[in-house]
């Protein structure tokens, strides 16, 4: 499968899952915001990012008994933003999370359709 997607794939379906998961972040400060004293959140996300583009490590289940192993793009931090909940940059940050997650989307559509058109030219 590595030969056929490269790492482009799995770092475009980490990223969607960033994008989600920041998605649900930033409407619970939307909803949060008439909360007295609620300081507003916010995934760190370049940190996530760069965890999930950091060379991955196979790992192999030698055992029935054994976990899973834990996808890298799953490791997702909050932190605070220190500030005070204004809907104004909440719907820009929203705005822009959309925008990023459909470009990341419109990538994998992309790269989807290239190779079914290998895979057509082929036959």
């Amino acid at each position: 499968m590595k030969a056929l997607f490269g790492k482009t794939v799995d770092l475009l379906s980490d990223m969607l899952d960033l994008r989600a998961e920041r998605h649900k972040v930033l409407t619970s400060n939307v909803a949060n915001i008439d909360t007295p004293n609620y300081e507003p959140k916010d995934l760190d996300f370049e940190k996530a990012l760069q965890r999930a583009a950091a060379s991955r490590v196979t790992l192999r289940k030698t055992d029935e008994r054994h976990l899973p192993a834990a996808s890298p793009g799953q490791d997702f931090s909050v932190v605070t933003t220190g500030q005070k909940v204004s809907l104004d940059k909440e719907m820009v940050n929203l705005a822009e999370n959309h925008l990023m997650y459909n470009t990341a989307v419109e990538l994998l559509v992309r790269k989807f359709k290239s190779l079914n058109s290998v895979i057509k030219e082929a036959k």
